[in-house]
């Protein structure tokens, strides 16, 4: 075998390996095919409408912190946006932050933080992290609140990702995901996509069950 035949095979090889990469950390693209820009914000809804609708906070047990969940499980009133009073049955708008330093476009199977634009009646944070296990179903609920940067495994629970929809069937369909590994590479993570859970005629955001296919609209 000549070493000009192995050079070009090895070139082939880079190339076809770059273009895998290059495929896996493509855009996220919103429902008219526009690029999900950090800063910007969003609406996050099912792809399929019978499995509520757009994500909202949710009070879950008249108390605080809010707990992120889906349009259609709770009435009234939940927050301010833009100085005008937010009900859940319109949902709330989010905005992404890359975890990468710079990167302006949100890709998948990369790490983000999430955060709902609005102020709540709880005065907190409204960034998205991983919760503790729920004692009755064992899945671990997505709440709203303060991170802490003590140190990457505490940071990395407010870190998701977004992953391509295996079962969409074309369009721009995704799962949300956790598995933070850019934020903390040597964790011992067990990722979960993100589905729902239905408590109490509120459906909440939690891991470790079904998976909720979604869809992102500019707001």
């Amino acid at each position: 075998m000549s070493m000009r035949f192995i050079g070009s095979l090895s070139l082939i090889w880079l190339f076809l390996a770059t273009a895998a990469l290059a495929q896996a950390n493509d855009p996220v693209l919103d429902t008219t095919g526009q690029a999900l820009q950090r800063g910007q914000e969003y609406y996050i809804k099912p792809a399929v409408t019978e499995l509520g609708g757009r994500f909202t906070l949710i009070d879950r047990n008249s108390s605080c912190p809010l707990f992120v969940g889906q349009v259609g499980s709770q009435i009234g009133q939940i927050g301010r946006v833009g100085g005008e009073n937010v009900t859940a049955t319109e949902g709330l708008p989010v905005v992404f932050t890359p975890f990468e330093e710079g990167e302006r476009v949100i890709r998948v199977n990369r790490d983000f933080s999430v955060a709902f634009s609005a102020f709540t009646t709880c005065a907190q944070s409204t960034t998205w992290k991983v919760g503790e296990r729920d004692t009755e179903t064992g899945r671990r609920l997505i709440v709203t609140g303060a991170v802490s940067e003590e140190s990457p495994v505490w940071k990395a629970g407010s870190y998701f990702r977004i992953e391509e929809c295996q079962s969409a069937g074309g369009g721009n369909i995704y799962n949300l995901a956790w598995c933070p590994t850019e934020v903390c590479p040597s964790c011992r993570l067990r990722c979960g996509a993100i589905g729902n859970l239905v408590e109490n005629r509120k459906i909440l955001s939690a891991l470790d069950g079904n998976v909720l296919p979604v869809e992102f609209e500019r707001a």
